[in-house]
């Protein structure tokens, strides 16, 4: 199908070398070494990711970190998104080796994560202010639960300190309290900006200057520099364009990178298939294929099966187990008054769970992602503090009042505590039952704070 495009592959991954931040650029050729495993291309492929995931989850990247922490934070990265190869996890901590490995993840990156998108917003020349907001569902935490458990490193499978943990948590509050402080700050001193520059704005939806606005006005030369940055972007955007029109050649590539994959693992394990290989390579290569295929689906629909069956079994035993409490709890009533409080305290619990779930089924596709332009409106003209408009559309077709997403994340606070404080609920029992079993124990519950 692409052997009439032979110059399509090196324009695809030329064009999704440039729509990489400028300092990330590895070069075309790295990707041909590493779909023959060559070693050399194992260190820029692991430099590669850890700078362009260090910007996407920490704000940023420094060349002064060891090949040994740069490799861990890329194995945390990719666990946490799901990666589930376990080759990937295996290789070894000095970056000497696995560089079709990382293509692969490298690869599935840019799939599951959208990995070039994401780069081109963090990357992305901030002109107008703007607040990152978001009342969506968390997908990644609620599969956590699921996901398979892959100790990345030996540490990991050791018992953990409950002080180290405690630090951990402390340090945790610390930093998270110090950002809230930095966070009210910059807040006071975009509204002295915005409230110093009312009226000044020639859009009048607007009405006031931004800081980089304000910035041009105070030092007219730094426009160079902003000009700069918006060529180097409008470059970036074109180099996405052009990846966009030729991704499909760089995925019908990655199909041969595969092959090759398993081409080679086939000579690792035989020495008589290599040679059958040789005689027949195309047709036994693609029989190969086949039959790695449907064993593959034959391995998934077997495991569906036993999951179905261990879920229903699961719920039988649930079931069964609920009536034997419900029936436990009748005998041990003395009293049908108490047993029917006690049915209607757990039926309002559930209730309040329903209302929670079908507030947040309603409200999800309606959920706030992203950055959003901060305009500032006097109380005078339109009775609101404020409002947010998205980014991506014109401020007065899609606006937000500030209040409204306030209400909307103190809603979720309150849920939240409420899940909070039947958690410490369990746990003190929990605590309870196990100190009623101590003898010459004596606990001293924490002081409130």
């Amino acid at each position: 199908m692409w052997r009439g495009r032979a110059g399509a592959l090196p324009a695809a991954i030329g064009a999704l070398c440039r729509a990489l931040p400028p300092g990330s650029r590895p070069a075309p050729e790295t990707f041909r070494l590493a779909k023959f495993d060559r070693p050399e291309a194992s260190l820029q492929i692991w430099r590669l990711l850890y700078s362009l995931l260090k910007q996407i989850h920490d704000g940023g990247w420094t060349e002064l970190d060891t090949i040994g922490t740069q490799i861990r934070f890329v194995k945390s990265v990719l666990w946490y998104h799901g990666y589930g190869r376990p080759e990937f996890y295996q290789l070894p901590s000095d970056g000497s080796q696995g560089s079709r490995e990382l293509l692969l993840a490298f690869s599935w990156l840019l799939n599951r994560i959208s990995l070039l998108e994401q780069l081109l917003t963090v990357n992305r020349v901030k002109i107008r202010d703007e607040a990152s907001v978001c009342t969506c569902e968390d997908n990644l935490s609620n599969s956590w639960k699921d996901r398979t458990e892959i100790a990345l490193e030996p540490c990991l499978k050791r018992e953990v300190d409950v002080r180290y943990l405690q630090w951990l948590n402390g340090r945790l509050r610390f930093q998270w309290r110090s950002l809230h402080v930095e966070s009210q700050e910059q807040c006071k001193l975009l509204h002295k900006i915005h409230s110093y520059t009312s009226g000044c704005h020639m859009d009048q939806t607007i009405g006031h200057f931004s800081v980089t606005e304000t910035d041009l006005i105070r030092q007219p030369d730094s426009y160079k520099q902003l000009l700069q940055s918006l060529e180097s972007e409008t470059s970036r955007l074109e180099a996405f364009l052009e990846w966009k029109r030729l991704e499909p050649v760089y995925w019908h590539w990655m199909e041969t990178v595969l092959d090759t994959l398993s081409e080679d693992a086939n000579t690792f394990k035989s020495e008589d298939v290599c040679k059958e290989k040789n005689t027949l390579p195309n047709a036994n290569l693609c029989c190969h294929i086949a039959n790695n295929i449907i064993g593959e689906i034959d391995k998934l629909t077997k495991d569906l099966v036993t999951l179905h069956d261990g879920l229903h079994e699961l719920v039988t035993c649930k079931k069964s187990a609920w009536y034997e409490k419900v029936k436990s709890r009748e005998r041990t009533l003395p009293d049908e008054r108490e047993f029917c409080a006690a049915v209607r305290t757990i039926t309002e619990a559930v209730k309040l769970k329903l209302s929670d779930l079908k507030y947040h089924c309603a409200h999800k596709k309606n959920g706030m992602h992203g950055p959003y332009r901060l305009v500032f409106k006097e109380k005078r003209s339109a009775n609101k503090t404020g409002f947010l408009s998205s980014v991506s559309k014109e401020p007065i077709t899609n606006v937000v009042n500030a209040t409204e997403v306030i209400s909307k994340l103190q809603m979720e606070e309150a849920t939240l505590k409420r899940e909070l404080k039947q958690l410490q609920e369990e746990c003190r029992h929990k605590l309870d039952e196990i100190a009623e079993g101590l003898v010459g124990v004596i606990c001293i519950p924490p002081m409130k704070r």
